[in-house]
């Protein structure tokens, strides 16, 4: 992974039991690349110790305001001026209502008011009991931080080490690696509202057994994630896949083509961009069994009729809100064959202003792919690289083609 590489980022530990993840998360910055300084207040070192934070980040860490290492005796101004970012995790409810106020009782709380408010993101991961979390109080302080510029990241849910089961645990390691890399993607999205379907359907034939396709739905839900990455609010229609949902993504589970439809129409009214990514079926059984069909014996396969699913890309492309402008709309083509030329008579077959190309079955499954787009002034590739890449690329490029409002 290289989407750190040449950051430097102050990892800042508050006291909290979820400290035993910093000690992962500081791992995983240092293999992407980034160079990484820990501050700590001094509750923090009664939950994790300095020798293991300085033994992942290879770098003395800091806890106090006066630490004779620094020559001008400033660590929080030398701290903020030489980050990309400062990442907060834990963040406890105390740090937080330091930071709401204004007040700086410790080097990590300097720091954070110090820092460049233009140049250098602050973000917050909070970390606490589910009752602490839900107060009032604590809830006020969140949206404080957030209107002072501060990134409060949302907290996972589930047990805590006081035994009680709820909202207030800090994110895994791996997500707020994610919600890092995310903060340094560029936000050419921000204000739009994106609709993404994802996955095959299934069509059911009897209670046990049905018609679908190959595809994983990762190319989908890369999309959305770098739907997001690049500022956009981004909900998700996935068919049945089994894949994370990426941070930060609204997601809507379906099973049919006729269930993707109904969740693309319900949605469809709020977004502004459409990008149809799901490998929809192109019929369905007309009726299901109601119960599993066995064999007869006679060794004749059973008589199955077969209906045609509502293409549900064309008919949003149709909509007046599409024709208008107000709705930009992305398709896909997944071709075993003649790439270009399917990828062209598809386009104008659904009335979408760019088909993006693939050839499948190949990739399906697969975690990288190579693009094809076509709009009316032609094609242009993306090159073989991996799918979360190739989604960034996509994103960039349906940034440039949208319209400007105006």
């Amino acid at each position: 992974m290289t989407d750190l590489a040449g950051k430097h980022i102050v990892l800042g530990l508050s006291g909290g039991i979820a400290c035993y993840k910093s000690a992962e998360l500081c791992r995983l910055l240092v293999k992407a690349g980034a160079s990484v300084q820990v501050l700590m207040t001094e509750a923090a070192t009664q939950f994790i110790t300095p020798v293991t934070m300085q033994a992942l980040s290879n770098r003395p860490v800091v806890i106090s305001q006066w630490d004779a290492r620094e020559p001008n005796n400033m660590p929080h101004i030398n701290l903020g001026r030489e980050a990309d970012a400062i990442l907060v995790a834990p963040a406890s409810a105390d740090l937080m209502a330091q930071l709401a106020q204004g007040r700086a009782a410790d080097l990590l709380t300097l720091t954070c008011l110090a820092r460049p408010l233009e140049r250098v993101p602050l973000l917050l991961a909070p970390a606490m009991n589910r009752e602490m979390w839900a107060h009032p109080a604590t809830q006020r302080n969140v949206a404080q931080c957030r209107a002072d510029g501060a990134t409060v990241l949302p907290v996972g849910q589930g047990e805590q080490a006081c035994g009680e089961t709820g909202d207030g645990r800090m994110l895994e390691p791996e997500q707020l690696l994610e919600w890092l890399v995310d903060n340094f993607q560029p936000k050419r999205l921000a204000g739009q509202q994106v609709l993404v379907t994802a996955g095959p359907t299934f069509e059911a034939i009897d209670p046990v057994r049905g018609i679908t396709n190959h595809s994983s739905g990762k190319m989908g839900f890369a999309i959305a994630r770098a739907a997001r990455e690049a500022g956009a609010e981004v909900t998700l229609v996935a068919g049945p896949v089994h894949l994370p949902t990426p941070l930060g993504v609204r997601r809507i589970d379906v099973q049919s083509a006729l269930q993707m439809q109904a969740a693309v129409q319900a949605e469809i009214d709020q977004a502004s961009l459409f990008i149809a990514a799901a490998a929809v079926a192109d019929w369905r059984p007309a009726s299901a069994a109601e119960h599993k069909i066995k064999k007869d014996g006679s060794g004749l396969p059973p008589a199955l009729h077969f209906v045609e699913n509502p293409d549900i890309l064309a008919g949003v492309a149709a909509s007046e809100r599409a024709k208008q402008g107000e709705l930009y709309c992305v398709g896909f083509a997944a071709e075993s064959q003649d790439l270009l030329a399917n990828a062209q008579a598809k386009r104008a077959r659904k009335g979408v202003p760019l088909l993006v190309g693939n050839i499948g079955p190949a990739t399906f499954g697969k975690d990288d792919n190579a693009l094809l787009l076509v709009d009316a002034q032609g094609a242009q590739e993306l090159p073989h690289a991996s799918k979360t890449e190739l989604a960034r690329q996509l994103v960039a490029e349906i940034a440039r083609r949208l319209p400007v409002a105006g």
